[in-house]
């Protein structure tokens, strides 16, 4: 059995995988992340599911592997219950600065953990 440690661990290793542009190019990689009732709502109010972020995510930015690149920063994460991890950071991407929230649920057998729900709120230049 993982200890919670290990569980917010692999979270933010799931987590830091979907930002690299290998995976995000990747309709199976990413698919192997994301939970197939996964759900985010992104920084510019869209609503995306899985299939739509599957088929849409090889074309987003941070995708192209000589392109701008996901910088995180804080990420930190809790324990919601057994299975079940939040965690929470900001990004940058070239100018766009973004605080995220994201719910990973661990699946049964080699399905390991998934991003289930995704939020992004985009920060204003100049917020603090």
């Amino acid at each position: 059995m993982d200890s919670p440690t290990d569980d917010v661990a692999q979270a933010i290793a799931g987590e830091l995988q979907l930002m690299d542009p290998h995976v995000r190019a990747s309709r199976e990689l990413a698919g192997q992340l994301l939970d197939p009732q996964f759900v985010e709502v992104g920084g510019s109010g869209r609503r995306w599911t899985y299939e739509t972020m599957l088929s849409e995510l090889p074309d987003h930015p941070g995708s192209a592997p000589d392109g701008l690149r996901y910088e995180p920063s804080g990420i930190s994460g809790v324990i919601l219950a057994p299975g079940l991890v939040h965690l929470t950071f900001e990004t940058v991407l070239g100018e766009r600065r973004a605080r995220h929230s994201s719910i990973w649920r661990k699946g049964d057998g080699a399905a390991g953990w998934r991003m289930y729900y995704h939020q992004a709120t985009r920060v204003p230049p100049g917020v603090e």
